[in-house]
């Protein structure tokens, strides 16, 4: 396994990313195989953990929690975050300082240890001031309780926009980014991926197989329900087949599984291998529900891909395109209707 410095921090992680959305309620349910999933992957060298406060309510944190309480914990780099509801109550939720000070606390009493290694802010919230939510994860990592801090989905004037006020005020700053990007889905190419470059922020991309799309799911010919998951059928925009630029994406996905196989290697070891090849990229989240899962995406560890190949990629899906713009992550309020009325 490869590691790769996180930004300009110290820490170096593997360029595989265990993703724990899919353990608990929106995936696997059985505790024990979510465990031996995430040992097999700590045994294949994998170093880097990403878990989330809302990923199955809180339930993905408790199995890392206790994956790790075996004495693994030291050798983890664990990350997780906090923005997104956790319950009915509006102040549950966020960036600002109340909720953020309030809710590591209970990442960290689920999870089983006195730190987290990387704490991102899941999503931007353009009403909270970004000093605030700075001036929170500074005084956690002055206190012991975080490490490093990042984000997640950011708009690129607001990563900016977070560099300057942490160098201007004496504010921790934002050591990485984590954005969806994938074959398919490739804005942040164009200028997210540059300026994280700038400032010497690591780069963490989730969605290699773009949510199934990408592992020889979705071909033509085949029937399909839909997403298969809790978590998948949030998203359920992104996989109405009546929807054009879904169909857009499915004929895509053919062209690149034929792509594939021609090329001797499987869609999914493509799919992650495409991701890790960007020079900006410094670890890619994969997200196995069961063994089986985890295997075929740990073989594109080994995958190199040639030239011919990226530039076939590229005649299927230009760079800087996302087919279907629902899943580059982050909306700018200025495109969305409400925010043109008067």
């Amino acid at each position: 396994m490869e590691y790769r410095r996180l930004g300009r921090t110290g820490v170096s992680v593997s360029k595989l990313c265990l993703g724990a959305m899919m353990f608990g309620e929106w995936g696997t349910k059985d505790h024990d195989e979510s465990i031996r999933v995430i040992n097999r992957a700590l045994d294949a060298g994998i170093n880097f953990i990403d878990t989330a406060d809302v990923y199955s309510d809180g339930e993905s944190e408790v199995i890392v929690g206790k994956a790790l309480a075996g004495g693994r914990r030291d050798d983890v780099v664990l990350a997780s975050k906090v923005h997104m509801p956790m319950g009915e109550d509006l102040n549950q939720r966020g960036n600002s300082r109340r909720w953020i000070i309030r809710e590591v606390d209970d990442s960290l009493r689920r999870l089983g240890t006195d730190w987290i290694d990387l704490y991102q802010i899941h999503r931007y919230d353009p009403d909270t001031d970004i000093d605030e939510t700075l001036g929170a994860l500074t005084d956690l990592v002055r206190a012991g309780k975080v490490r490093y801090v990042g984000h997640s989905t950011w708009p690129v004037s607001a990563i900016v926009e977070a560099q300057w006020t942490a160098r201007e005020r004496g504010r921790e700053r934002f050591t990485c980014e984590q954005p969806p990007y994938n074959m398919l889905v490739r804005a942040i190419e164009t200028d997210a991926l540059p300026t994280c470059a700038r400032y010497g922020m690591g780069v963490i991309s989730y969605s290699p197989l773009a949510g199934g799309w990408l592992t020889g799911r979705y071909r033509k010919g085949t029937e399909s329900e839909g997403p298969f998951s809790a978590a998948r059928r949030r998203l359920a925009d992104r996989f109405d087949l009546s929807l054009p630029e879904n169909q857009r994406k499915l004929q895509a996905a053919e062209q690149l599984a034929e792509l594939a196989e021609q090329s001797g290697m499987t869609l999914v070891e493509m799919a992650i291998a495409f991701v890790l090849r960007h020079p900006a990229i410094t670890s890619a989240i994969i997200g196995p529900r069961t063994m089986e899962h985890l295997d075929s995406q740990l073989s594109a560890a080994d995958v190199e891909l040639p030239d011919d190949v990226l530039d076939r990629i590229d005649e299927i899906v230009p760079p800087g395109l996302t087919i279907n713009p629902a899943e580059n992550g982050w909306v700018s309020p200025s495109l969305q209707p409400a925010a043109r009325r008067r």
